[in-house]
């Protein structure tokens, strides 16, 4: 196995964020050495201890960080990696030169100049992999492996009555964070066109109080739960009956795949992730972007035939079973590591 260096600049929450974690973990119970190097937020900390990760932490911050190069370089030192595998823009730009080859993992649209000196990228999405060999990448240094999502589907729901939802009200559950780009706003109208179905809606950020206003004025807040950032949304997902992805721009949609890992039938703007994951009418339903009409309309298809929700919920965990999950995804990675180093020029490699 090799010994790998990660290192994510991240915010204390977020889909990077919960991807990076996930995946130190599952290489961990893969048997791969590694040395993690984050910001010191304490949630994640305490999630890396508790799969059996020791942290490195540094500030990772702006011009005038002398102290987090200081740090990697102290850690390539000692740890002497193999790889390093870097996240987004600020952590890519950080690492050091050394005897290793640097991938860089990339889940967006970036600007290439944060990765000069990376070897290879990873991209979650061809589309994503597309991009970066437009601004210059080499093709042959990028690859495409999508995330995954750990298999909680035999999580208990949470309880319907602790959140004021009757038991048989059509439940729909979205997450993500409160920002213009999950677009939860045309998400609010579809849902005050469903008369009887309630939503929750867990995510933090800073359009939390515009959104419940908006509920307000819509006259559905007593239909919506704002429930707040969920580390573990796993019950919330079991307790619903549809699951809907609003987002005007999701380069690939893990939430897509937390989805499909619940079976949970689901409906979805047309953004550039979930048309690249989605088949229309077979693993989810695709409705137009900021199309509030077409979204209420489809859910209201999903809720008035259970049949064909059963039947793209059901399409959907298979989809994920054959493409997402951990093992899938660290197979994926093992190949590649391996790959690499097979083909470092000897000198390098020694």
């Amino acid at each position: 196995m090799p010994r790998l260096l990660q290192a994510l600049a991240g915010a204390p929450q977020g889909g990077a964020e919960m991807h990076f974690l996930r995946l130190c973990l599952a290489l961990k119970r893969a048997g791969v050495e590694q040395r993690v190097v984050i910001r010191p937020h304490e949630k994640s900390l305490e999630v890396l201890r508790a799969g059996g990760i020791e942290p490195v932490t540094a500030p990772f911050g702006g011009l005038f960080d002398w102290q987090t190069r200081k740090i990697l370089q102290r850690e390539i030192a000692g740890f002497r990696p193999e790889l390093a595998l870097t996240y987004m823009n600020r952590a890519s730009a950080a690492m050091p030169k050394g005897d290793f080859l640097h991938l860089a993992r990339l889940g967006g649209y970036y600007s290439m100049k944060y990765y000069r000196n990376c070897d290879h990228l990873v991209c979650i999405t061809p589309d994503i992999k597309a991009h970066c060999v437009k601004h210059g990448f080499a093709e042959e240094r990028v690859h495409v492996i999508p995330n995954f999502v750990e298999d909680k589907s035999a999580t208990p729901p949470a309880d319907r009555a602790s959140l004021d939802t009757p038991a048989e009200a059509p439940l729909i559950f979205a997450l993500g964070r409160l920002h213009e780009n999950k677009a939860f706003d045309i998400l609010l109208q579809a849902v005050a066109r469903l008369p009887g179905a309630y939503l929750w809606l867990a995510g933090e950020g800073p359009l939390r109080e515009k959104l419940e206003r908006q509920a307000a004025d819509l006259g559905i807040g007593g239909r919506v739960r704002f429930l707040g950032w969920q580390h573990d949304a796993a019950p919330y997902f079991a307790a619903a009956d549809l699951y809907v992805v609003p987002s005007r721009h999701e380069p690939l949609g893990s939430v897509v795949l937390e989805g499909w890992m619940h079976r949970l039938p689901m409906v979805s703007a047309a953004s550039q992730g979930p048309s690249w994951l989605i088949k229309d009418g077979e693993n989810g339903l695709l409705v137009p972007i900021d199309d509030a009409a077409a979204m209420a309309a489809a859910l209201r298809r999903l809720i008035d035939d259970p049949q064909t929700a059963e039947r793209l919920a059901q399409a959907g965990r298979t989809a994920f079973e054959q493409g997402f999950t951990e093992d899938v995804a660290v197979r994926r990675y093992l190949d590649l590591f391996e790959r690499l180093l097979a083909g470092r020029p000897a000198a390098a490699a020694s």
